[in-house]
């Protein structure tokens, strides 16, 4: 259960640089967008600290920051129009292959 905790957890963490970068235009802070990032940064951070009862710290901490950059990644793709080149893709698939593998040596 802890490791549905820690994915939940890094889903969370999508939410909260959308929020940023949709909260702040040159007219000003969008507050509805600052506030679904300060729920998502709270929401992430909770099941973070219920995953790592049970999954050491290090491991969950490197999986939590994964899931939610290559998250930030394809939102930033899919929203954004950032570049979508095959080289991103090659660096984003290394941190895939490391959170598959920490959960791989994982005792949890």
């Amino acid at each position: 259960m802890a490791w549905v905790y820690l994915v939940v957890a890094g889903i969370f963490e999508w939410g909260w640089p959308v929020g940023l970068k949709l909260g702040m235009t040159d007219s000003g802070l969008r507050w509805g967008w600052i506030g679904f990032a300060v729920i998502c940064i709270v929401a992430s951070g909770a099941c973070l600290l219920v995953a790592q009862k049970s999954i050491p710290m290090g491991t969950a901490y490197a999986v939590w920051t994964g899931i939610g950059a290559v998250g930030a990644f394809a939102i930033g793709i899919v929203l954004f129009a950032e570049p979508a080149t095959l080289l991103r893709f090659l660096f984003v698939g290394m941190i895939v292959l490391g959170i598959v593998g920490l959960k791989l040596v994982s005792g949890s």
